[in-house]
């Protein structure tokens, strides 16, 4: 037993930031079948109340684990602060909240308005911090770059969805605004960064996927603004597609690699071209995006539950919240 209570305290001192991509995910897949029932007209039941439980629970429980770390290794914590990898994966926690409020608003609009108010209050802070972090630090170098960079600019992006219907307009162009002025400086910089130096390490190939995020959950947050289909919508639309076939054309790259916690990144992008697919069907009434986006439902939705039953495989024979060689 005591052995036991050791391991368990060793876990949560090796509890990785980016365990918060897991909510994204479960997040993302969640928002993609509440669109898919409202596209087609149907109530499926609890399928949609079940999936924003079992995000709720995911999110409480890692939560509860973090603050535990918090409290008990803040010396851990402060690494991960340090870390020019892991420190874009602090806003994952602020993107939980906004997913969460944006599931919640088809279950109850009062917690869904919490949930916002949170996340984007959290989202502003971890954004001011990251990009000041990077504009004065000595010790990051080209190669610490990533995909993950994106994701402080992709929390930016998803306030004005759920924003734009609880009222917050002007805000909710703020927070758009930083995002893709952020999209355009990091898409730059990521891919100076994959063409002229070394190959992106095989834990990080995932997040090339978070790629897709920004134009994708771009355009359902202009869509939400504006209330139309324009020029740059479909720009935003097409970029986050094209993203997508571009990843698809590598298929075999990303089976050969082994189980890592950066897998999630599939999850959440993938979502989010599902969603914006959706949309599309919606405004364009064109039956080529309610097929495609009814693939790409069903694509997210084995990934996502493949995803759950590897991380549960992970964290029982202890390769996950390991320290680190």
């Amino acid at each position: 037993m005591h052995t036991t209570s050791k391991e368990f305290k060793s876990s949560l001192a090796h509890m990785p930031i980016s365990f918060f991509s897991m909510v994204m995910g479960l997040s993302g897949m969640t928002i993609a079948w509440e669109k898919a029932q409202h596209i087609a007209g149907l109530d499926l039941g609890i399928i949609s109340p079940l999936l924003v439980a079992l995000t709720s629970l995911v999110f409480i429980a890692l939560s509860a684990m973090y603050i535990h770390k918090i409290i008990n290794f803040p010396d851990n914590v402060s690494a991960e602060l340090n870390h020019p990898v892991k420190l874009s994966f602090f806003p994952t926690i602020s993107i939980s909240f906004l997913l969460l409020s944006v599931a919640f608003m088809a279950v109850s609009p009062a917690i869904g308005k919490v949930l916002w108010a949170v996340g984007t209050v959290s989202q502003l802070g971890f954004v001011l911090y990251i990009i000041s972090t990077w504009m004065h630090q000595g010790h990051f170098k080209v190669p610490h770059m990533s995909p993950a960079w994106f994701i402080p600019a992709v929390g930016n992006v998803i306030v004005p969805i759920a924003g734009i219907p609880l009222g917050f307009v002007e805000l909710s162009w703020f927070f758009f605004s930083i995002g893709m002025l952020f999209w355009v400086i990091l898409m730059t910089i990521v891919f100076y960064r994959i063409l002229f130096h070394d190959p992106i390490p095989a834990k990080l190939l995932p997040t090339l996927f978070i790629l897709i995020a920004p134009p994708a959950v771009g355009f359902v947050a202009y869509i939400k603004l504006t209330g139309e289909l324009d020029s740059f919508g479909r720009i935003l639309y097409y970029s986050g597609l094209f993203l997508t076939l571009l990843l698809f054309t590598q298929f075999r790259r990303f089976t050969k690699l082994p189980f890592f916690l950066s897998w999630w990144a599939y999850s959440f992008p993938l979502a989010a071209i599902t969603i914006a697919t959706m949309v599309m069907y919606e405004l364009t009434n064109k039956v080529f995006f309610l097929w495609l986006g009814g693939g790409l439902l069903a694509l997210v939705t084995v990934i996502v539950s493949m995803l759950l039953v590897r991380t549960g495989m992970g964290m029982l024979n202890n390769e996950i919240c390991v320290e680190e060689g």
